[in-house]
């Protein structure tokens, strides 16, 4: 083992404040992974929540593993443990949160670069057992389901006291025994034992019974400079193509005392307070909370605004408090796309949002899709009048974020067909000559990358098992493997027939006596989706 590796690893952990560090003796070791970068994982909540909460239950230890710290690894760079710099395959216990499909390769260089077995199968008594969890693996777990011992389907409090004592008590129980085990509980799926049978999404009722915030300071973090803190989950809106919007349903927030009490008891060094949520604009005393907050001297920061409602308290606190940019997101640029992605706002609630934030802050960031169904040439002409229309009122700097739909398990949309490439490309070129015409910076997806998450998004077992084969696992390299394994990225891009049967069809988000199944099935562009 590199000694180098060890002392980066030491380093990290000595830049931090609040890291829980235990010896193992005693208890059973968890390796909590990101398939990411340091500074991109420990700005998740899902990592701090994590943490906070499996550290709590009796019999375990916790420690975290990232893909890297401080640069892209090499393929012999060994995967350590944050707090005790030992590798995660001396752990008893993997488990990874994973929120975007990317990161699917990621987690299986790290396995390969600790020498644990990719593939469930083939793990033994003195392997770890490998858990996911997270919005985009719950979804659809099925690409990842050669390599998983157990995947999460929802969020993690609901089960967590069950989940903790299986876990605690591996020592006294053989693998194939825990796996048993893990089956018996709710919103678990065990690919060795499962035969079809439907598996209920977990969610949390009460978000108050879980305060969700920084459990850790981590200054080299993205936003290591934020006290973060959970608003609410999930969103009201039902936008056709977003999977948070119907992954995370319902609605909830965390009562304003919660979300108090919270700030106040976080950590004394950290002055801004990051408002985390789908939007918080959305948040139901918002204005409440942003004027407390100011008066209790904290400075505000929030992970997006809706553009209606735009709250005119939130936004005057964010500006006061020394926000130097705002993200709002038109995601098409013509009334009739935004009507049909059911968006629910207007041109002129576009530019009603652009005159109450114009003056008070430095960038203004807009986020677009191209390639929704039914998207024609003259979409992407209204695109560039719109963000003309924002330049002109806005002055100081626009930056436009273009990426490509691509559509999610679970979603109305969840069997429309991807734009091939030259469509998106040329799409793209002209947003980028027109941006540039503007003087407006764009900033863009890589068409190649979103083709890639698509197949990811929708795949089957033999997906996951031709990412599996791959010796040097790359999105690059993806299309190859895919042929190699004899799959076809047009065909996994290709419309999804109404009969054919999908490879989530086995997960429920909802209980099927409840009447908002209907709002999980599949509707053509221009049929209504019964919420």
């Amino acid at each position: 083992m590199a000694w180098r590796d060890i002392e980066i690893a030491r380093e990290f952990l000595a830049s931090e404040t609040g890291p829980i560090v235990r010896d193992w003796g005693g208890r059973v070791p968890i390796a909590l992974i990101y398939a990411n970068s340091y500074a991109v994982g420990m700005s998740s909540l899902a990592i701090h929540g994590l943490y906070q909460h499996l550290n709590a239950l009796p019999g375990l230890v916790v420690e975290r593993a990232f893909a890297w710290l401080d640069r892209r690894p090499r393929a012999n760079t060994p995967v350590l443990t944050l707090e005790s710099q030992q590798s995660i395959a001396e752990a008893a216990v993997v488990a990874a949160s994973l929120s975007f499909e990317m990161d699917y390769f990621n987690l299986v260089a790290m396995l390969r670069r600790a020498q644990i077995p990719l593939r469930a199968e083939e793990r033994d008594e003195g392997d770890p057992l490998v858990l996911l969890g997270g919005p985009a693996v719950s979804a659809n777990p099925m690409p990842l389901s050669p390599l998983a011992d157990a995947t999460l389907i929802g969020e993690i409090e609901p089960i967590l006291e069950p989940l903790g004592q299986v876990l605690a008590e591996m020592v006294i129980h053989s693998r194939e025994e825990t796996l048993d085990a893990l089956a018996r509980i709710p919103g678990l799926y065990v690919p060795q034992r499962h035969r079809g049978e439907p598996v209920l999404r977990q969610h949390l009722a009460n978000l108050d019974a879980y305060p969700t915030g920084t459990a850790i300071v981590a200054p080299r973090a993205e936003f290591g400079d934020l006290h973060l803190v959970e608003l609410s989950r999930g969103c009201g809106h039902g936008c056709r193509f977003c999977l948070a919007g119907r992954w995370y349903r319902p609605y909830r927030e965390r009562s304003l005392d919660s979300i108090l009490e919270q700030v106040q008891q976080g950590p004394p060094e950290l002055s801004r307070v990051g408002l985390v949520s789908a939007a918080a604009s959305d948040y139901t005393r918002v204005d409440e909370l942003a004027s407390t907050l100011q008066e209790m001297g904290y400075e505000l920061s929030v992970s997006s605004l809706r553009i209606r409602p735009l709250a005119p308290a939130l936004v005057d606190a964010l500006a006061r408090t020394g926000s130097r940019s705002i993200t709002l997101a038109p995601e098409a640029g013509s009334e009739r796309l935004r009507q049909l992605i059911r968006k629910g706002i207007t041109h002129d609630d576009i530019l009603q949002a652009t005159e109450l934030v114009k003056g008070r802050f430095a960038s203004l960031k807009l986020y677009f899709m191209i390639g929704l169904p039914m998207e024609e040439d003259e979409d992407i002409d209204e695109i560039l009048s719109l963000v003309g229309q924002v330049r002109e009122r806005f002055e100081r700097q626009v930056v436009v974020n273009l990426t490509p739909f691509v559509p999610k398990a679970h979603t109305p949309w969840e069997r429309m067909p991807m734009a091939p490439a030259p469509v998106l490309e040329e799409r793209m070129s002209r947003l980028r000559e027109g941006c540039r015409r503007l003087r407006v910076e764009l900033r863009a997806e890589a068409v190649s990358a979103a083709h890639v998450q698509g197949v990811l998004a929708r795949g089957d077992a033999r997906v996951g098992e031709a990412l599996l084969n791959m010796r040097n696992p790359t999105p690059g390299r993806f299309e190859r493997a895919l042929a190699d394994a004899g799959l076809s990225m047009e065909e996994e891009l290709a419309a999804r027939e109404p009969e054919e049967p999908l490879p989530w069809d086995w997960v429920r988000v909802v209980a099927p006596r409840d009447p908002r199944e209907t709002a999980i099935q599949s509707c053509p562009p221009g049929e209504p989706d019964h919420d």
